[in-house]
């Protein structure tokens, strides 16, 4: 049989794999029956697993031109196969996500196929759970388009992400995916990290907000010491502790290719936050570190001025809320005085006082090559003398944003040109 284009071209079509879309097309009516046998994940009977395999093998021949059969008279150099197949695929994909849907006996997610050939999947808040991302792992096998996935918030727990993690480890298109928000804990943590060990296209990973603790800080450092490709990660609103900064420290300091960490909003304190901050003295590749709403305080904000002396690298770096007095102010500008790199610096909400925001001011006035552009001292009352002393920098460093409780000045931070190029068009900066 032959499949006519749009221009009135033909594309032959090899028999057995009309027969896999034929024997699915009653599915969706049958999925409105209440006659399905629900079964666990890890129970499937022989039937389904064979149909599964049929159909993927059929949906991963048309990712592409197929090939003719024997005997057939298909002119290779037309592009109506090309036009003519990308449309038989799309058919095979959504049959064969839509088959898996009922092997594991949950409902189709309406948006996934809505969203057909896209470089960007958004499932985020779409309820799939671990069932349901395990229909949706048989799918992504067989799925040449997607680049970017986004399942933020599907509660998808260790068992969902287990069954996804087979499909991230094979894929060589899904170079961005957002895991945030799905309660993945230890266990899930462990899968995602082995299946980006194994899948060296993977560039951007958030895995914010799922309950990661110490166990999962040695997943993480395996992941930072054995990626290398690996450009972004968000470890944000977790629960990292002082040890997970014990063991997250030193594979930072060993890592190479990372230039973004998020692991803000977590429990990185004392000998935790040390550690940490010398990890990041001695790494060569971060250029963006957001570690506020830690609790660094004064000893960790001392080890990240010392980290800061010899660090050539960083471009940003957000400590707020992390219980900086004036004393760790002061530790903190130790690093200024001297650092060449650093663009961007917040310091906000910590009780430094105007003292501690006038230590840090004066440090980068005694640094005639600072490459400083923002200072943000947000929510933080400083008075006159502050004022003046701005005044005075502003001065000699002109293009210097200075922000204070009083003083509101716009900042317009710009995506770094790796993720400009990493990332497809329609993945959000």
């Amino acid at each position: 049989m032959r499949l006519v284009g749009a221009a009135g071209g033909s594309t032959h079509i090899p028999r057995r794999v009309l027969g896999a879309v034929a024997r699915s097309a009653d599915l969706s009516a049958d999925n409105c029956k209440m006659g399905i046998t629900k079964r666990r994940p890890w129970e499937r009977s022989a039937e389904n697993e064979e149909r599964e395999k049929e159909a993927a093998a059929a949906a991963g021949r048309f990712a592409g031109v197929p090939e003719a059969e024997e005997g057939s008279d298909v002119d290779s150099d037309s592009d109506l196969e090309t036009e003519g197949t990308h449309g038989l695929g799309e058919l095979v994909k959504e049959t064969l996500y839509l088959r898996s849907c009922r092997v594991h006996s949950v409902v189709p997610a309406s948006c996934f196929l809505r969203q057909g050939s896209d470089p960007e999947l958004n499932l985020r808040h779409c309820g799939l759970g671990p069932q349901g991302a395990q229909a949706l792992a048989s799918s992504l096998n067989s799925n040449p388009y997607v680049k970017r996935l986004d399942l933020r918030d599907n509660g998808l727990c260790g068992a969902g992400t287990e069954a996804l993690a087979n499909a991230l480890s094979k894929s060589s298109c899904i170079c961005d995916v957002d895991l945030s928000e799905n309660q993945l804990g230890a266990v899930g943590a462990q899968a995602i990290c082995a299946a980006l060990i194994a899948n060296p296209t993977m560039q951007k990973v958030q895995l914010a907000g799922n309950g990661l603790e110490e166990q999962a800080s040695q997943y993480l450092a395996e992941l930072l010491l054995a990626h290398t490709g690996l450009k972004s990660l968000d470890l944000s609103y977790n629960q990292l502790n002082d040890q997970a900064g014990e063991t997250l420290g030193p594979a930072l300091a060993e890592n190479t290719g990372l230039i973004e960490l998020n692991i803000s909003w977590n429990h990185l304190r004392g000998p935790g936050a040390i550690a940490f901050a010398r990890g990041l003295e001695a790494n060569i590749f971060l250029r963006v570190l957001d570690i506020s709403y830690n609790g660094f305080g004064d000893p960790g904000a001392s080890a990240v001025g010392k980290a800061l002396r010899t660090n050539n690298v960083l471009e940003e770096l957000n400590v707020s809320n992390n219980r900086i007095s004036a004393v760790g102010a002061r530790s903190l500008g130790l690093g200024l005085r001297v650092n060449q790199t650093l663009r961007s610096l917040v310091v906000s909400r910590n009780p430094m006082q105007n003292k501690g925001c006038l230590a840090v001011l004066k440090s980068v006035q005694d640094n005639p090559v600072s490459a400083l552009e923002l200072l943000d001292f947000s929510e933080i009352q400083v008075n006159r003398e502050f004022d003046d002393l701005a005044s005075s920098v502003k001065a000699v460093l002109p293009g210097l944003c200075i922000k204070t409780a009083a003083h509101r000045v716009e900042y317009k931070k710009e995506l770094l040109p790796v993720f400009r190029s990493s990332l497809p068009a329609s993945a959000p900066k």
